[in-house]
């Protein structure tokens, strides 16, 4: 059997994204947890504690040790943690062996491991996906500025706007997101505090130097690169990990929006976007001339399966005193969720590029509510020019103009009770009021606005 067929996950199959093997798989999870081990011999070196060629040989067994070796060694161990130290001394000489794991904890590894994994996953591989989708979008917000769109509110025609300020809010929401998700990777502590995280067993090793076991547990993580926590119990802090995958399911939430505003402008009565389709892709297995958003569904479908997740990590902020294991196999799927949110992104950034706007049909849709826009404008200088009820006025009109099925604008200027309010309008403010497509305020200079501040802000990274 092929591992394709074997594989029980479609993450692994259908949504995978190469470049994360390297932080997201079994077997890079053990290559980080080796790493931490490797560092903890180091700092003892550091401190003199250890021989410089013993220390050598574990990290040179640390950086050997394969995940099939750890596998078959916790057949026998029934423990992860016990299995990979074993794996690390089995390569070792007898005077290096007393010092693989010296002091530590299955945690002290677990949770540092995932905390460098998951930054370097962020940092490495998805915020660079992120900024790439970032990029699509301010070029569509730039193209479309100036394209004229019915705005939508309630899925009913409301005020107009321009197809680039639409997109420029998701410029402006993906934006945030990228900022937030970059600091909450870089917020992800790791321990080297022991059991109970007390520092009871380098206590023990440094005795008479009461700083020592903090020093000890900033000198493991910095040769990492990662904080410590402030405090621990066996396990890190709850707190910097909810986070993160709040930062993860929020950005994803925001892709998921995207998803539906696009696909619906795709409905064949709307016909305003259309994703430009590949040369032989298939719509649907009987009808052949289908153009279904397959992608856009597809994302918003594995959002749907992964946004709980984040109700998942709060759950997990429980654990009874210094540590319970109800969390250990509910965080293992956190890799999944950023294999999936990665896949989604770049399936996405695809997509963007090859959005076709038909600006011939969005100006279609808008003229068929042309008539109806002049309301709220009318109203506003109706009142601002002294009418004591305008928008009682207004919306009588609109009703007798739907019942007459004549537009607003011819309605009102046979009205002679509001002539006089109408001889104060401006040319400019008669031209907004009764020209539907110069009433769009400031929609596209605010897109091009975002755009401009976004691409700054983000310049750096």
């Amino acid at each position: 059997m092929n591992e394709l067929s074997a594989a029980f996950s479609p993450t692994d199959y259908r949504y995978a994204v190469p470049e994360l093997r390297d932080f997201c798989t079994e077997a890079a999870f053990v290559k980080y947890k080796a790493r931490v081990e490797a560092a903890v011999a180091r700092a003892f070196a550091k401190r003199g504690i250890l021989r410089e060629e013993l220390c050598d040989e574990i990290v040179e067994a640390a950086s050997k040790v394969t995940a099939e070796e750890v596998r078959a060694e916790e057949q026998k161990t029934r423990h992860d943690i016990r299995a990979l130290v074993n794996a690390i001394r089995n390569r070792v000489s007898d005077e290096a062996k007393p010092f693989v794991h010296l002091s530590a904890t299955s945690y002290d590894i677990v949770d540092t491991a995932n905390a460098l994994r998951y930054k370097n996953a962020v940092q490495k591989v998805i915020l660079p996906e992120m900024l790439a989708l970032e990029r699509v979008w301010i070029e569509l917000a730039r193209r479309e500025k100036e394209t004229l769109q019915i705005g939508r509110t309630h899925g009913q025609h409301a005020e107009p706007l321009t197809f680039g300020f639409a997109i420029s809010q998701y410029v402006s929401r993906w934006g945030s997101r990228i900022l937030r998700l970059r600091e909450a990777s870089e917020n992800l502590v790791g321990k080297f505090s022991g059991a109970v995280g007390a520092y009871n067993a380098t206590s023990l090793l440094f005795d008479g130097d009461p700083d020592a076991p903090e020093e000890f547990e900033r000198e493991v993580l910095s040769l990492l690169g990662v904080k410590p926590a402030a405090v621990s119990t066996q396990i890190v802090p709850p707190e910097p990990l909810c986070d993160f995958v709040h930062a993860v399911v929020s950005s994803f939430s925001v892709l998921a929006n995207f998803c539906d505003d696009i696909r619906h402008l795709q409905r064949t009565e709307i016909a305003e976007v259309r994703e430009r389709v590949a040369e032989g892709q298939v719509g649907s297995s009987t009808m052949p001339h289908k153009r279904n958003p397959a992608g856009l569904e597809g994302v918003k479908s594995l959002w749907k399966r992964f946004m709980p997740q984040v109700v998942t990590t709060h759950l997990d902020q429980i654990s009874e005193h210094q540590r319970d294991l109800t969390n250990s196999a509910s965080q293992r799927y956190t890799q999944e969720l950023l294999v999936v949110f990665a896949y989604c992104v770049r399936r996405l950034t695809g997509i963007s590029k090859r959005l076709e706007v038909d600006r011939a049909r969005m100006l279609a849709n808008f003229q068929i509510s042309a008539g109806d826009i002049v309301a709220e404008p009318l109203y506003i200088l109706l009142s601002y020019y002294g009418h004591p009820d305008a928008h009682e006025f207004v919306r009588r009109k609109s009703l007798q103009a739907y019942e007459e099925r004549k537009s607003l604008r011819e309605v009102v200027e046979r009205a002679d009770e509001i002539l006089p309010y109408l001889r104060n309008f401006t040319s400019e403010q008669r031209a907004k009021v009764f020209d539907a497509e110069k009433y769009v305020g400031r929609a596209a200079e605010k897109a091009e606005q975002v755009a401009s501040y976004w691409e700054e802000v983000l310049k750096g990274l």
